[in-house]
């Protein structure tokens, strides 16, 4: 039963941890994707590569502006969580 409650508390952290990580991600390519849909609709220019490119660049740069924060988020589950675990049992 403590090893139940143990891998599901474990699993639920990391899958935060996961929705935390990819959250800018996620809401730049939503914002970026409504604006440009957005966009084409006002100007009846239907291209895919316009959806496309500006998408690209735009989660290319959150990605690296965002590595920091997501490398420590995942450093601090491996520490607080995963290790113990390993180390412990």
């Amino acid at each position: 039963m403590l090893e139940e409650v143990i891998f599901f508390d474990t699993l639920r952290q990391a899958l935060w941890t996961a929705v935390v990580v990819s959250t800018p991600i996620l809401a730049v390519a939503l914002v970026v994707g409504v604006s440009v849909g957005l966009l084409q609709a006002l100007t009846s220019v239907q291209e895919m590569t316009l959806t496309f490119v500006p998408k690209l660049v735009a989660i290319v740069a959150v990605f690296w502006a965002s590595m920091g924060f997501m490398t420590a988020s995942i450093v601090t589950l491996f520490q607080s969580q995963i290790i113990p675990l390993i180390v412990g049992g």
